[in-house]
């Protein structure tokens, strides 16, 4: 996911506890287990962690922050298990799988609008470690240690305005668009799933697994909903911070994509595509994960204002 990671259900549901720092705070209207997803991620490290390592040092740059490019794309086989469960979904099935960049797909005027929601947002809470969410859909904020229901603090009962979640909405769909025609699927059979959150990352030190974001993984076996995945960076690499390039894992060198303020980075979510995030030496990395499914059941509605 660069991507933070997100929460992950109990197998065979669609809900699970967000933790929340006292016992006046509600949970969240769309309950996710953000603390599961990190605990699986440390589980699946073990088996990653070689390939990793023995890869470290072989870095390719796939797409630079100083270039703008309209769309870049490369093509790789399916992962075996990864075909086979889209043959249950027809009309979501890749031409190929693969990954792609666009640098002109959101507006400037986009993207500093997120940027801003992001920052309103953060501000009412944020992790003691380096690595903070903020989930419009179910409310999920890091707060502390652990999370809070941001649409429950008396705070921000006014921090956000119907068109915050306009936007929010209609870069959504572009993004949505553009995976549909990349990936050469049918528009009505992919579908917004959970968790799709805004990220920001800083070089202070982890305090829980919920600030360890670097390890090695892939999101299809992290979240169970995922097809596609995608991520709008709001922010550049090597000027508001250092480190925190995404890196696809391959086996014959890493392909590494640079962070640039409107970036969005699409790819399958199947084992083709392992990957981590670098960690973060300098500054603040914002960056928004908008994840796509091809099964309805896992499908979510945009999110709505609340008062």
């Amino acid at each position: 996911m660069a991507k933070m990671r997100g929460p992950r259900k109990s197998p065979g549901t669609n809900k699970a506890e967000v933790p929340t720092t006292s016992q006046t705070t509600s949970p969240p209207r769309l309950q996710i287990d953000w603390r599961r997803i990190f605990i699986r991620i440390l589980m699946m490290t073990g088996i990653m962690v070689a390939v990793y390592y023995t890869k470290a040092t072989d870095l390719v740059t796939f797409v630079t922050q100083k270039e703008e490019v309209l769309s870049r794309s490369v093509d790789i086989t399916c992962s075996e298990d990864y075909a086979q469960e889209l043959l249950h979904f027809p009309g979501c099935t890749p031409r190929k799988c693969g990954r792609v960049v666009f640098d002109t797909l959101v507006k400037p005027s986009e993207v500093a609008a997120l940027l801003n929601i992001a920052k309103r947002g953060l501000s009412m809470g944020g992790s003691t470690g380096g690595a903070s969410i903020l989930d419009l859909h179910s409310g999920a904020l890091s707060h502390g240690n652990a999370f809070v229901n941001i649409f429950k603090l008396e705070e921000a009962r006014n921090l956000f305005t119907e068109q915050d979640f306009k936007i929010y909405s209609f870069v959504k769909n572009k993004i949505h668009k553009a995976i549909v025609d990349h990936f050469g699927i049918e528009e009505n059979k992919l579908y917004l799933t959970h968790p799709t959150f805004f990220s920001r990352i800083t070089p202070a030190p982890p305090q829980t697994v919920h600030d360890e974001y670097w390890h090695p993984h892939v999101d299809k076996e992290t979240y169970e909903s995922f097809h596609y995945t995608s991520l709008l960076y709001l922010t550049d690499y090597s000027y508001d911070f250092e480190g925190g390039r995404f890196i696809f894992i391959d086996k014959d060198s890493n392909k590494t994509v640079e962070p640039r303020s409107g970036r969005v980075s699409a790819f399958t979510s199947g084992s083709e595509n392992l990957h981590h995030v670098e960690r973060v030496t300098k500054g603040t990395r914002y960056a928004v994960t908008v994840s796509f499914t091809c099964d309805p059941k896992h499908a979510i509605s945009d999110p709505v204002l609340q008062r």
